[in-house]
C-alpha cells in the first residue's frame, strides 16, 4: 500500500518537528518547508495528499502560497496559525482552505481533522470496474479528477464549492439545513458567519 505524503509549511522548526513526529507515527510520509518559496518548489515536485500551512512566514506568506496551490490543485489545505480572528478564518475559507486551526493546538486534534479531511477527499473513489463520473443534462462531474464540466467547459470551483456539489449529488432528493451541511461537509461544528 502506498503511503500518503503530506507537506508541512511553517517557519518554526519546533512546530514542524512536533507535527512530523506525531503524524509519522501514523505511517504518513512527511516533507517540510520553512518558507513559502521552498514550499511551492516542493509542491511542484511531489504529489501530496494534504498540506498543513502556516500564515505568517518569511519570503511568501501562507495566503499567497494557498493562492498558488489553488491555481493547479484541489489538495486539502489546513491553515495552522496564531491568527485566530474570525476575519482571518473567513478569508482562508474564501481562498479555498479546508480547515483552520489556531495555535497553540493539540496534535491529536490536528491528526483527527487531517484524517476527516482526507477521508472526504477520497470518499469519491471509484467502485471497481465502474467509471467514477456523474452526468446530468449539460453537467458532468469527474470524481477522480475532482473536475466539473458544464456544456463540456471546465468550471473552476473552490474546494468547498466542489465538496458541497459532491455532497448534493450523492444525496439526491433530500433537503438539508445549514447546520447539517456544516456538519456533513466541514465535518465539525463550524462557528463562522451566518452568511458563510
Amino acid at each position: 500500500m502506498v503511503k500518503e505524503r503530506l507537506l508541512i509549511i511553517d517557519d518554526e522548526e519546533r512546530i514542524r518537528d512536533m507535527i512530523k513526529e506525531y503524524i509519522s507515527l501514523e505511517g504518513y510520509m512527511v516533507d517540510e518547508a520553512s518558507d513559502g518559496i521552498e514550499a511551492l518548489a516542493l509542491f511542484k515536485q511531489n504529489q501530496y495528499s494534504l498540506v498543513i500551512l502556516d500564515v505568517m512566514m518569511p519570503k511568501m506568506d501562507g495566503w499567497s502560497v494557498c493562492r498558488e496551490i489553488r491555481k493547479t490543485s484541489n489538495v486539502p489545505v489546513i491553515m495552522l496559525t496564531a491568527r485566530g480572528e474570525e476575519y482571518d478564518k473567513l478569508f482562508g475559507f474564501e481562498l479555498g482552505v479546508d480547515d483552520y486551526i489556531v495555535k497553540p493546538f493539540s496534535p491529536k486534534e490536528l491528526l483527527a481533522r487531517m484524517k476527516a479531511i482526507m477521508r472526504r477527499s477520497v470518499s469519491s473513489s471509484p467502485v471497481a470496474g465502474k467509471e467514477n463520473k456523474a452526468s446530468f443534462e449539460g453537467l458532468v462531474i469527474d470524481f477522480d479528477a475532482r473536475n466539473v464540466y458544464v456544456d463540456e467547459n471546465i468550471i473552476e470551483l473552490t474546494p468547498k464549492e466542489y465538496e458541497l456539489l459532491n455532497f448534493f449529488v450523492r444525496n439526491p432528493n433530500r433537503v438539508f439545513s445549514r447546520e447539517q451541511l456544516l456538519e456533513k461537509v466541514w465535518d465539525y461544528d463550524f462557528t463562522g458567519n451566518d452568511r458563510t
